[in-house]
């Protein structure tokens, strides 16, 4: 759970950075690449990322501004990275604009459970990790290059 906003900025900054050089990673000729046939590919998990934070910062009260819907994919990896871009950047200034430090131990009805703001956006944060460690297995799948984003891979050892 965040205490202070600065924190959950320092490492939404981080965190999202990684997710977004994940995404350029991406080829339009790979993006269809999958988890399991028909489940999680490439371009499905790039755009869950960029749709998601709509989800957890609506459980807050909070609002992108922004027409994300989960189901309207866009047709480019393109796209996606520039929305993804968009998306990060309002994440951090809806929050830094609508929270204090105090106000992150309000609580919140999400799902059916009372729960800290600082929690909701903890849960944010590790939803992408968690979706963006599957990206790095599919590029490897997938032929392309997997960027460094919590230490170097195989490719920064060459």
């Amino acid at each position: 759970m965040y205490r202070k906003v600065e924190d959950f900025i320092h490492e939404w900054e981080h965190n999202s950075s990684g997710t977004l050089s994940i995404i350029e990673a991406i080829s339009d000729e790979k993006k269809h690449q999958a988890i399991v046939e028909d489940h999680s590919t490439l371009e499905w998990l790039s755009w869950h990322l960029t749709t998601a934070p709509v989800f957890f910062l609506g459980q807050t009260g909070l609002s992108l501004n922004m027409d994300l819907n989960p189901k309207n994919i866009p047709t480019t990896i393109e796209e996606i990275k520039s929305t993804y871009q968009t998306m990060k950047e309002n994440v951090r200034k809806v929050v830094e604009e609508s929270f204090n430090d105090e106000t992150l131990v309000n609580k919140v009805n999400m799902l059916g459970n009372e729960t800290p703001i600082g929690a909701v956006l903890r849960m944010m944060v590790d939803h992408q990790t968690h979706h963006r460690a599957q990206m790095q297995v599919l590029l490897r799948q997938a032929g392309l290059p997997v960027p460094g984003v919590m230490g170097p891979t195989k490719e920064a050892s060459r």
